[in-house]
């Protein structure tokens, strides 16, 4: 088979590190396959084949078949050449792939061209059937529309999946208003404590801390006051450095974004460090978040989950602050849903808890854009563990155009599980506690806190009182046990046997 589009540019301008996510070749019939990378591997009959050696004809050929990556292509660029691309334009500048091309060399960073497009039709850069796309701006220079997510600061690129669609297609608000026809707005409310509670552990937890109910007690504040400021406010430094504060301990208060390296590692037994990702040198930070900032006028009609990732995800891979940095990522999530009335705002979905569940996949999935930039960036540690980058212009555009589509389906696939499993788990819990707790009341009239310990032991040991905790118990005899215990089992399983 032979190489065409993107395979063919990467192997023939020898570019390092990317790992391609479509794959063109021209070969003797069509075809598609998945590779055990999960990398689509696709094969055109040779009447597509370009049958030149030129590099912007292989491009042209990409931008119509292979997934878009802005870095990769900014890279490719720099290989073919200023001139060249400008010479290859002018040859015809009113062809669709000629302003296409012309307008992502500019975007990502390419001098400026002086040309004459004479056409009145707008080309969109992106296809909205393949890719997730933000608000259409008009460039006139090149008569396209840039329906790109985001910014030159920062955009990400989300290809529409068959798996990422139908998580899209899930609809969250009917799913939380079907809930709220089945539950009182009461039970609603005590769920919203105990899982604010949840939240906040499971947040602090993911950092492998144990968390302090003060800590807790601080991020549950923050989560309580979610989507009550503007976009803009919300992500400013202030608003940051002031979240960043409210949640570490003070002695790692900052009090502006960070201007030193940082990095994300380990110390290893011999004392070295083990570098798992590299954050953005500190001169790009304010752009970077800027970039952020910007992506809420470019998607104001994008889906809420799609919001969601670009701004939590996009704001830990910056990695503004020395610490706190990811409890804001996953504050943010919660911020996002808050602000656009998908989540009411006295309802937290536990996201952390359901990050926890499934640790090894969202660790992989941070490490599709750390192993990346761990493959291209240089950089030297001193003594004292301080990271200098020497390459920091050359793998700036490995963050400023990452490509968030694992992401997207990773926090999709979370919120639909906490809204599908986690806040149903504890209303009906709820419901169930409630009734149980009339029932033991009519075996024994005990005190509430009596009462309340009991179906906690009930529940934790599956409708059995454990015999270390009998004690508690003492002046119940057996036969009121054994009535409470049929009572537990009675209630919960009725309960979820109508479900």
């Amino acid at each position: 088979m032979k190489e065409v589009g993107f395979t063919w540019l990467q192997e023939n301008f020898n570019i390092q590190g990317f790992r391609l996510t479509h794959e063109s070749y021209i070969g003797t019939v069509d075809k598609m396959e998945l590779s055990s990378r999960n990398t689509v591997v696709q094969t055109f009959k040779s009447k597509y084949d370009v049958s030149t050696d030129d590099p912007m004809s292989h491009l042209e050929f990409a931008l119509k078949y292979d997934d878009l990556n802005l870095a990769f292509i900014k890279e490719v660029f720099a290989c073919i050449g200023h001139q060249t691309i400008v010479d290859s334009i002018k040859v015809n500048p009113n062809r669709k792939y000629s302003r296409i091309i012309g307008y992502l060399y500019e975007f990502t960073g390419g001098k400026s061209i002086e040309i004459n497009v004479t056409v009145t039709n707008y080309e969109s850069i992106l296809d909205a059937s393949k890719y997730v796309t933000g608000d259409v701006k008009k460039i006139s220079k090149w008569k396209v529309n840039d329906n790109l997510l985001g910014t030159k600061e920062l955009c990400p690129v989300i290809r529409r999946t068959t798996e990422l669609q139908e998580l899209l297609n899930w609809n969250i608000e009917e799913a939380i208003g079907n809930l709220k026809q089945v539950y009182s707005s009461e039970v609603f409310r005590r769920a919203s404590y105990y899982l604010y509670k949840k939240e906040s552990k499971s947040s602090i937890e993911i950092e492998k801390e144990e968390p302090s109910q003060d800590r807790m007690d601080k991020f549950i504040t923050l989560l309580e006051g979610a989507g009550q400021k503007s976009f803009e406010e919300t992500l400013s430094e202030e608003e940051l450095v002031r979240l960043q504060n409210a949640i570490v301990d003070p002695r790692y208060a900052d009090n502006g974004f960070r201007n030193f390296q940082n990095y994300v590692g380990q110390t290893m037994r011999d004392y070295t460090q083990k570098v798992h990702y590299v954050c953005p040198p500190p001169q790009f930070v304010k752009s970077l978040m800027q970039g952020i900032v910007d992506l809420h006028e470019k998607n104001t009609s994008t889906e809420i989950i799609i919001k969601a990732t670009m701004v939590s995800f996009g704001y830990v891979y910056v990695h503004p602050f020395e610490d706190g940095n990811g409890r804001i990522h996953r504050f943010l999530i919660h911020d996002i849903l808050v602000r656009d009335g998908i989540v009411p705002n006295s309802t937290i979905l536990p996201v952390s808890a359901q990050i926890l569940a499934h640790m090894d996949e969202y660790d992989a999935t941070l490490e599709v854009l750390s192993k990346l930039i761990g493959g291209k960036v240089k950089y030297h540690l001193n003594d004292s563990g301080e990271m200098t980058v020497t390459n920091a212009t050359e793998i700036k555009a490995l963050y400023q155009f990452p490509d968030l589509t694992n992401h997207a389906i990773f926090l999709a696939k979370s919120i639909q599980s906490t809204v599908d499993k986690d806040l149903p788990d504890e209303l009906l819990f709820l419901q169930c506690y409630d009734e149980l707790k009339g029932n033991i009341q009519g075996i024994v009239d005990m005190p509430d806190h009596k009462i309340d310990r009991m179906i906690v032991f009930l529940h934790q040991n599956k409708g059995k009182l454990a015999n270390r905790k009998r004690k508690f118990y003492q002046e119940l005899s057996d036969t009121e046990i054994e009535q409470m215990e049929q009572a537990y089992i009675q209630v919960f399983e009725r309960k979820l046997r109508d479900m």
